[in-house]
């Protein structure tokens, strides 16, 4: 007989080293193995009994001295406990794994290991409840970041877009503007590779009724008019993305966005209505609000700030995605009532036609004067200014940390790749180094 040589040995070790993995704390396994040791123990016991009552009633019956064999009788009783433990649990473990395995098959993706699989996600089960309040793409990048830490997100986006696809199917319908909604989903999505490219797919110019129209949108409308409801529409939307979080309209109301803009060169006021005409006026905005004004808060939106961990508001653009949400009154005093870590994004540039020589105490002095002062505990900022912008986009940068009320944390916060905008992994790991510092390292559960 050939004898185990030490490479033999050494895959063997491995493989046990690769099957115990599945005891790591956090999976959630452990307790279902005591379970089942526990029920497996109990019919053993039985079966012990049962055989107990033969071996009495039946001392001479022809089987006994095979079952006795089977048991290992001729070994002292501690060594046979032993045996029969550990070859019962060699071979429990090895259904357990084997059924897992054949349970978590469809949802396994080749190429990963599935024990990291299922470890990653418990971490993201029982992570930090995280309320997310803004819209286009920074609010996408930031949600991109965050759902690698956690789960319980919830997404809160204004509905005063009336611009691109968003704003005809609201005029035409009378729905409520799907994108920054259809954003989001994408951004939270399990799988961006393929349904979420096909949800942000936008036709092409073709002369078509189609032109311009992102699929997203049209299926989010869509949705609205089987279900009756916009709110459903967007779960199921979330459904078909396999989307672990959840995306909300600030509210159900159908508001206009307002501003008043001054002109360059000119010391009159004029009134501006529509979220995608008031960046493309041009001038310094003096003013912004809804109309109707004061509309009711979305409830669910309340119920989430309230039981939140942390509320981030940001990065996006300043009058046309984050105020349009705090300008809903209610939304706004839940955020001040919430136990919350409550921060606030600063962008990394400026956006023309909206916050032009803006630094960064400006986008704070801005919300403050729209919502008042002492909304925000944390304001995250970008520090480096490496990299080339489009012509009339500039940086925001910190000119003097002493005029904040609130402490300001400093980063490298860039994408590479497009400097002007954030970059989605830095931006969600400061936002979670930040909270861990408050609260301390997240346990495992």
């Amino acid at each position: 007989m050939t004898k185990p040589t030490t490479s033999t040995w050494r895959l063997t070790l491995q493989r046990l080293q690769r099957s115990l993995r599945w005891l790591r704390p956090g999976l959630g396994i452990k307790r279902w193995i005591g379970l089942i040791l526990m029920g497996t123990t109990l019919m053993g016991v039985g079966l012990a009994m049962l055989l107990l009552h033969f071996y009495r009633i039946a001392p001479d019956a022809w089987w006994l001295p095979l079952v006795s064999a089977a048991s290992l009788r001729p070994l002292p009783r501690l060594l046979r406990v032993l045996v029969f433990a550990a070859l019962g649990l060699f071979i429990l473990l090895g259904g357990i794994i084997g059924l897992n395995r054949a349970l978590l098959i469809p949802f396994w993706k080749p190429g990963r290991d599935m024990v990291e699989t299922i470890e990653a996600h418990r971490r993201r089960e029982s992570g930090p409840r995280i309320v997310a309040i803004g819209g286009g793409h920074g609010l996408s990048t930031l949600l991109r970041g965050l759902k690698a830490y956690s789960h319980r997100i919830t997404a809160v986006v204004t509905v005063a877009d009336d611009g691109g696809s968003s704003g005809r199917l609201r005029r035409n319908l009378g729905i409520l503007p799907p994108g920054d909604i259809r954003n989001c989903l994408a951004a939270l999505s399990n799988d961006e590779a393929m349904l979420a490219q096909l949800f942000q797919y936008r036709f092409a110019n073709g002369g078509g009724e189609l032109d311009g129209h992102s699929f997203g949108n049209l299926f989010i409308t869509a949705l609205a008019e089987i279900t009756g409801s916009f709110e459903e529409a967007i779960a199921e939307s979330g459904r078909v993305l396999a989307v672990h979080g959840r995306v909300l309209p600030a509210t159900l109301h159908d508001v206009r966005l307002v501003a008043e803009i001054q002109p360059p060169n000119s010391t009159q006021i004029v009134r501006v209505e529509g979220e995608s005409r008031i960046p493309r006026f041009g001038g310094r905005i003096q003013r912004l609000w809804l109309e109707p004004t004061d509309p009711p808060v979305f409830p669910k939106v309340v119920r989430a700030l309230l039981s939140a961990d942390v509320i981030v508001v940001g990065p996006g653009s300043l009058y046309t995605s984050i105020l349009p949400n705090l300008l809903v009154p209610d939304l706004t005093a839940a955020i001040r009532a919430s136990r919350a870590l409550k921060i606030f994004i600063c962008n990394v540039a400026t956006q023309p036609g909206e916050t032009d020589g803006y630094d960064c105490f400006d986008h704070l002095r801005v919300l403050e004067e729209h919502v008042g002062s002492g909304l925000f505990e944390l304001v995250i900022a970008n520090n480096c200014t490496e990299g080339e912008l489009p012509e009339g986009v500039h940086w925001v940068t910190l000119s003097d940390e002493s005029v904040f009320d609130v402490p300001v944390y400093q980063n490298n916060l860039i994408s590479p790749e497009e400097p002007w905008h954030h970059d989605a992994d830095k931006l969600a790991a400061v936002v979670m180094a930040l909270y861990q510092a408050r609260t301390g390292p997240l346990a495992a559960d």
